[in-house]
This record gives C-alpha cells, structure tokens and sequence, in this order.
C-alpha cells in the first residue's frame, strides 16, 4: 500500500481513503473504509530516541529562542523510561520505540567501560528496534557486537557485514505485527563511517552504499512480506536522509526515521516518497509518530518532537538504580574538578563554538603550534554557569566534549596545502548537493583566521586566510596540530596529507586542555570570528538545502 502522505495533504478521512483508492502503486489495500467511516479503528504510535551518545542523566541543553541562545535541563536515561511508559499507557500494546544509533559513545563513562554501562540499562527501557550508528564501531567490531547483543531487543542493520566472510552483522530488518497491521523497519548505517571514524575503530566491517541493492531490499520487503507501513531507520544525516526520501530507492518506504546530525526535526520534512524526521540528541528530545488506520488503511498521521523536560517526566526510580550502579565505578575520577569558565561552552554552531576555541587554544597553547585544529563535531551537553559564579569544568565535561582522548601530533604543512585542505572541509560541510555532504559542521581551529562563503562553487568558496594575524603565504610552512587518528597514514594530519616533520607528542589532547584549564582558569571563550561567512551569520545552526527547516 502506498501511503497518503505522497499523493495529497489529508484533511478528512474519507478524503484519505478516496485517493488511497485511486492512487496505490504497488499493492491493493486490505481493505477500504467506506465513505461514511469517521473515525479511526487503530491509531499506532512510534517513539524514536537518537544519538544519545553515553549521556546517562539529566544536563544542560541549548535552544534557540528569540534570536538568543538558552539552556534548559532536559534528558536522562530514567527520565526517558517515564516517559516511555507515559506513551505506552496511552496506547497500549500499541507502541513500538526505535533508536537511531550512537548509544556507546560519548561520554567519560561509557568511554572508560568500553560501553559497557549500557546494556543493563538499555534492555530495561523497552526498545523494540535498534540500529547501530556511525559511533558504534568505537571500540571495536567485536565489543559492538557484545555490547548490542546485549541489549536483548532486534537490532538491525542492511549495509553492515563481516568484510571476510560478507555475511550480514545483524538481520536487515524488523516487523512488527499489531492487530493485523504490518510494520517494517530497515536499518541503514553511514557507509562513510571507515573515513569519518579513526579508520582502525571499524576493523572487520564492510559497509555497502545507497544504491540498486537497497532499492530490490527495500521492494521486496514491502511487499513479500506484506508490508502495511515501511521504515527506513537511517544513521545517514539530514542531508542524505531527505535525498534519500526523494530518490527512487525509497519508492516503497513510507518514513525514514533519520539519525545521526542532531536536527530537532519538529514537523516531518516531506520528500517525493517519505517523510523525514530526526530527534535531537543526547536523550534531550523523544520523537512520538501516530499512525492512524481505518480498517487497516494508512489515512492520516501526527508528530510531535517531545522534550525530556525532568519537571514533566521525572525519573524512573529502576532505570535511575542502574544508572546510578552502572556509574559508581567511575564517578570519583570523573567527576573530579579540572577547570572553571566564566562562560557558557557549547558546540551546535556549523561553523565557530566556544567549546572549539576553548579546545583548539589548549593545543596551540600546550604545542606552540602556528595553527591547533579540531574535528567539526556536533556534541557535548553545555557547561553554563550559574548566579554569576564560574561553573566548574570536570573529567567527565571533557570526555562530552572530546569522545576520542588521543595523543596530540604535530607536523609541517605550506599554505596552499592547507587552504587545499580547509577547501575541501567546506565543501564537505556546505556542499548544495545532499550526497556530497560529510557530517556537516566545519573543522575548528585556533591562530587563523578564515572569511569564506558557503554558497560559493567546491574549491572557490575562501576569500581570505590569515594566520597569527598575517596573510597567509601559500609557499610558506606552518606547524599544525591536530589528534591522531589510528589507522592514518603518519603523515596525514586530521585529513591533511602529506604532512611533513611529524611528530607524536607523549601527551593526550585530554591532558593538554587540563593542563590549560590549571594555568588560565576561569577561561572565558566565546565566538571571536575565527571563520566567518556573511550568508551564515555569526549564529549558524544548521545548512539544510531546499527545506524551510530551522532548528530551535
């Protein structure tokens, strides 16, 4: 059956039901309501979690509200399970909860137990489907594959296999059956996860891509298994997710529950084939889908992106107990003071955060490098202060904002090759074309500064480049630091080839910014102007092509 969404805008059932009737490509529906039905007899709901990365309890969130940054309380792994037995309440037996990858990772605690402080917890919070992220590979393929075992639920995953024998990590796909109605999920992971990982993390797994294969998996599925709705559950980002909803391969999916860039999706974002969401991260946010039927006929739906507000849902008292048991071992040292800011830190900007500049500032403090770069990630809950007091800074902030704790490295690089580079990283973030994306934010970096604009073609978009305050040179070398990725070449610096002069250093990037933090706390970073694009703005969230899509 072909759902409604892509034939018309439902405004009444039988309007629903009268162009179901009309317009069904591949299948014949059970059965068709008559003209006179008004109301429904199954409404289905879909909770979905993503990106959660290793964040345990409650924490400081960022919103964008009235052209401000705020924070707010929300999320926790208790606070969610109140939440989930809120909803299955209200719809018993009627509720299927999804997440979306990237639960092992993230935080000191899952990152000192290899992600082991999750199982426990995870089983006892009532996932039916779970997929595996581009994080997952963390620790390696086989802790993963203990790890999601041990979750005790289906998990799935279409192009992730065993690179020696081919054979499939986990089963393709889930169905869940309610009341005659039959709901299939697909898991899809980022294919690019071997270049945007440490290459040595994903060690024994093969990934395959968006291509003919997926698209014969996704038509069979919907209809030798008599699918009633289709899920692709992707770990693809917004961009390729919403290319995905418009390319033919998709022709059979009805919702792809998107996964992997954070994006507060709070009205579905409709594609040629399917309707897109993504759920936030970090537990912060809950995506809640109703599927509405009438006599076994997909007529109408409803979404809301829901906030794990702690005064709304308050914690689970048994999830919190494993929390709380699953911490223990660690706390003492995590939560050991290292530094203070008189600053709100944060990193959900596209293009400069004060999280980075606080990062990239240790380094070439602790290096006396030319240029310090960092990675563009999109995590680490905010460390706000409060009441006008500095906010203390500890262990466990530093594993939120840097996942990976690897030795520091430096090297020589000349301007063109580094301007080649920051060329090539724009357009990886800016790139009009949603499949030339990768991730989706711009590498961070301290003692240059770049002006630039995104919308410019691949490999023209820099117009000016300065360093220490000088013009850049392209003959000239510059020192460069960056953290090692296991599985590079040595003379590959985050991404930059050929670099020469390299050295390991014997510290750990952790070390270095607590050794920061020591000499210049309270620290005070902000947004400086370290990469600027007019079209961007200062306060860039996120670069969604061809959507009326705002995070907030």
């Amino acid at each position: 059956m072909k759902s409604f969404k892509r034939t018309f805008a439902a405004s009444s059932v039988f309007a629903g039901i009268l162009m179901l009737s009309v317009s069904c490509k591949t299948e014949t529906p059970k059965s068709t309501a008559s003209a006179t039905s008004t109301k429904d007899t199954l409404s289905i709901t879909i909770l979905q979690t993503a990106d959660i990365h290793g964040q345990l309890d409650t924490h400081p969130e960022l919103f964008w509200e009235n052209e401000k940054v705020v924070f707010k309380n929300r999320g926790g792994l208790a606070n969610i399970k109140t939440l989930f037995e809120q909803e299955r309440k209200k719809n018993p037996n009627r509720t299927i909860i999804v997440d979306g990858g990237d639960l092992i990772q993230g935080s000191g605690y899952t990152a000192l137990s290899e992600g082991k402080v999750l199982p426990e917890i995870i089983k006892n919070m009532g996932y039916d489907v779970i997929i595996p992220g581009n994080w997952e590979v963390v620790y390696g393929k086989e802790i993963m594959m203990d790890i999601m075992a041990g979750y005790e639920t289906d998990v799935i995953v279409q192009n992730m296999y065993h690179d020696k024998t081919k054979a499939p990590l986990f089963p393709s796909y889930s169905i869940k059956e309610i009341e005659g109605v039959r709901i299939g999920f697909i898991g899809l992971n980022d294919p690019d996860v071997p270049v945007r990982q440490n290459p040595v993390f994903s060690e024994g797994i093969g990934f395959s891509g968006l291509d003919g294969e997926l698209k014969k998996i996704v038509d069979d599925i919907k209809v030798n298994e008599k699918i009633d709705v289709l899920f692709l559950v992707t770990h693809i980002g917004i961009f390729k997710q919403i290319e995905l909803a418009n390319n033919p391969i998709a022709e059979n999916a009805d919702y792809i529950l998107g996964n992997d860039t954070h994006e507060r999706v709070r009205v579905p974002i409709q594609g040629t084939y399917a309707k897109v969401t993504e759920p936030g991260a970090f537990g912060s946010f809950v995506g809640k889908l109703t599927l509405h039927f009438v006599d076994g006929t997909l007529v109408d739906d409803a979404y809301e992106l829901i906030d794990v507000d702690p005064e709304v849902f308050p914690a689970d008292e048994t999830i919190q107990a494993l929390v709380d048991k699953a911490k223990a071992p660690y706390k003492a040292h995590l939560e050991t003071v290292v530094g203070y800011t008189n600053t709100p830190i944060y990193r959900y900007l596209t293009v400069e955060n004060p999280m980075d500049n606080m990062i990239t500032d240790a380094a070439r403090w602790k290096t006396g490098a030319d240029i310090s770069i960092s990675n563009g990630f999109r995590f680490g809950n905010p460390i706000v202060p409060k009441n006008g007091k500095p906010e203390p800074i500890t262990r466990a902030n530093l594993w939120n904002l840097l996942p990976v704790n690897e030795p520091v490295k430096t090297g020589k690089a000349t301007g063109k090759q580094i301007k080649d580079w920051l060329e090539k990283e724009m357009h990886n973030a800016f790139a009009q074309n949603p499949t030339e994306r990768f991730g989706g934010w711009l590498v961070r970096f301290s003692g240059m500064k770049v002006n630039f604009n995104s919308q410019n073609d691949k490999g023209n978009r820099i117009s000016a480049i300065e360093v220490n305050g000088e013009p850049m040179v392209d003959e000239q070398y510059y020192t460069v630091s960056a953290c090692v990725r296991p599985g590079d070449p040595l003379d590959n610096l985050c991404r930059i080839p050929n670099v020469k002069d390299v050295e390991v250093m014997d510290y750990t990037i952790h070390e270095a910014v607590e050794a920061y933090l020591k000499k210049n706390s309270p620290i005070s970073p902000s947004l400086e102007g370290r990469a600027y694009c007019d079209y961007l703005g200062r306060y860039s969230f996120s670069t969604v092509p061809n959507t009326d899509y705002k995070f907030q």
